[in-house]
């Protein structure tokens, strides 16, 4: 299950990467949908799914969604509030299956701290266009999954400073 899979450029790599898994991209966004859909068809992997709506920030999406086995988020939670993010995130917990992964991709603050200027002044900009949103603080966001269940397997580190934090929920 890939969350918020916008143009669809990711999901046709991993695809592509991971034959033996059959991808589920979703996106709220109709015009993201039909991109994906676009991408999709310029390929010839079959083991992607049609895109499906799915607001990730709503509550109570785990239910249709899940139990899935990998769940890709990237890049999406410097766009959404703490209330946002915290409803993705424990929707993402319920909708885990036993033994299944998390990978969760983007840039995040480290002890409260942009890790560079470049992240310093992104994170502003966006604070300024709604203070609402914004980086989110690695070690918050760890906690908040653990406190749902899930295990950190591994933090990666990315290029542009960006992160990739690893969860697990035990068998």
């Amino acid at each position: 299950l890939e969350i918020a899979s916008g143009t669809g450029e990711h999901v046709i790599r991993f695809a592509a990467a991971m034959p033996g898994l059959e991808w589920q991209p979703t996106d709220p966004d109709p015009t993201r949908r039909a991109s994906v859909a676009a991408w999709v068809a310029d390929t010839k992997l079959r083991n992607i799914s049609p895109a499906l709506h799915l607001d990730a920030a709503r509550p109570g999406w785990a239910k249709d969604h899940g139990p899935a086995d990998l769940i890709v988020l990237i890049n999406l939670l410097h766009l959404i509030s703490m209330p946002e993010v915290a409803t993705v995130l424990v929707e993402v917990a319920k909708a885990l299956a036993p033994g299944g992964r998390f990978a969760l991709y983007g840039p995040f603050l480290r002890d409260g701290q942009a890790t560079s200027q470049g992240d310093a002044d992104f994170d502003t900009a966006l604070r300024a266009q709604d203070p609402a949103i914004g980086y989110k603080d690695m070690a918050d966001v760890i906690a908040m999954l653990q406190s749902h269940g899930l295990t950190h397997a591994d933090t990666i580190a990315m290029p542009a400073n960006n992160l990739l934090l690893v969860f697990s929920r035990p068998a």
